[in-house]
């Protein structure tokens, strides 16, 4: 087996730095670095990963340097660090803004380390790197050697890959990122300063207008120094917001002066611009159905157990369904609780078994059964494994009655102990003499 890379991630105890040493930790030695020691040990520790405090002496045996820093320390960070790299090394950046980062390490490493500017496009809360855009920067004569490293591991770990120039990728960006979440920003401000209340608003909206909200909510939740710093630091950004708000201003005058023809026709030129339209309706209905859909199967689970998952805190509840409304579902379990619909997910049968397995206190029973010589124990097992309730059985003896008759005795588990009935009804079913 082939010796892992080591990898150093300076600024890896939080954000997308933190989640490489996570989810890369299986393929490289990792290590990390941080400001703060105490934070930087605690996350080593949880991570089982390598810890310095000392970002010069961390990429001294570094086969990889990735740098996942503050946008605004990016170029700061990489003047500091870069020049120390080892020879044949491979320096990276993470940084959403690729000019500026990509400029810094094609100036401060050296000629004989090779430098891959790139952003992964998804943020620390994604459970696998599996079906994941990154994109790739590369600088003209600088890759050679690590270009298709990089590519093979991205490839093989069902990434979708993305190949463009520093300048190319913040142009892109400046509408990815940059004007959707300044819309979605000024979005908010605006609800607030109209003095909306959102959540009874919701009592009023359609499905779009959910979908809408939960965006801009996804946007307005998270840390306001990056956004503020994504929007700064990209200087093609300034361009896009100062044509959004002409833009909301034109067609603002054209609405105030009655100009139905050319609202109308802006509409249409812009509906042409935009591509895969037919694809767009699919998806957005697809979206909007979620909700619908869930709300469908809890209804038809009205006097039924289901198992629902809190997308947030991950906690499961598992009760019988008791009412259902077009925003939340009302569980009995030993208390009557009401969950948003949007806020969880419905546990298959198999995940609620599990569950329940593994959180509730179990009945525990032995049963002695009289059976023809000829049954399998095997099959006998299958059999018991099969009956509604049961979650573990064995049988611990067998004992020889006649030559047509054997005694089989069982100890098996349930959830309740009214199981036991069940249990025992099905086996005098089959033909069995309880004993």
């Amino acid at each position: 087996m082939a010796e892992k890379s080591n990898m150093t991630i300076i600024g890896g105890t939080r954000g997308l730095g933190r989640w490489i040493a996570e989810h890369l930790n299986n393929d490289f030695n990792i290590t990390i670095t941080s400001r703060n020691k105490a934070s930087g040990l605690e996350v080593a520790r949880e991570l089982n990963v390598d810890y310095s405090n000392n970002n010069i002496e961390a990429i001294q045996n570094a086969d990889i340097v990735i740098f996942s820093v503050p946008i605004e320390y990016t170029a700061e960070t990489i003047k500091e660090v870069a020049p120390h790299a080892p020879e044949g090394s491979l320096l990276m950046d993470v940084c959403s803004i690729k000019t500026e980062a990509a400029e810094a390490l094609n100036k401060y490493a050296p000629d004989n380390v090779e430098i891959l500017p790139c952003h992964p496009m998804f943020g620390p809360r994604v459970p696998t790197i599996k079906r994941q855009i990154i994109v790739l920067t590369p600088i003209e004569n600088r890759a050679e050697n690590w270009f298709d490293r990089v590519e093979k591991y991205l490839t093989k770990s069902e990434c979708e890959i993305v190949v463009t120039t520093p300048e190319e990728h913040d142009k892109y960006m400046s509408i990815v990122q940059g004007l959707t979440h300044f819309s979605f920003i000024t979005l908010a401000s605006t609800i607030r300063k109209l003095h909306i209340n959102v959540e009874r608003s919701r009592s009023f909206s359609s499905p779009i207008y959910s979908l809408m909200l939960d965006m801009v909510s996804r946007v307005i939740y998270q840390n306001p120094y990056l956004y503020y710093s994504i929007q700064k630091n990209n200087k093609e950004n300034t361009h896009a917001r100062e044509v959004l708000i002409k833009e909301g201003a034109y067609l603002s005058k054209l609405i105030e002066d009655g100009n139905e023809e050319d609202f109308v026709k802006n509409m249409e030129e812009s509906s042409e611009h935009l591509d895969n339209r037919e694809e767009a309706l699919i998806r957005s209905d697809r979206a909007i159905g979620m909700l619908s859909q869930k709300t469908n199967v809890l209804t038809k689970s009205i006097g039924k157990e289901v198992g629902l998952k809190d997308l947030h805190s991950e906690k499961i509840y598992v009760g019988i369904v008791k009412k259902v409304t077009s925003k939340c579902v009302i569980l009995e379990s030993n208390d009557e609780l009401s969950l948003k619909i949007s806020t969880v997910d419905i546990l298959s049968a198999k995940e609620v078994f599990e569950w329940k397995k593994n959180n509730l206190k179990l009945e525990k029973f032995k049963l002695s059964v009289r059976l023809p010589s000829s049954c399998d124990e095997k099959y006998l097992i299958k059999m018991f494994e099969n009956i509604e309730g049961v979650i573990d059985v064995e049988i611990t003896n067998i004992k020889q009655i006649s030559d047509s008759a054997t005694e089989f005795t069982f100890e098996y588990t349930t959830f309740h102990r009214k199981d036991k009935n069940y249990v025992e009804e099905y086996v005098k079913g089959i033909g069995g003499k309880i004993i």
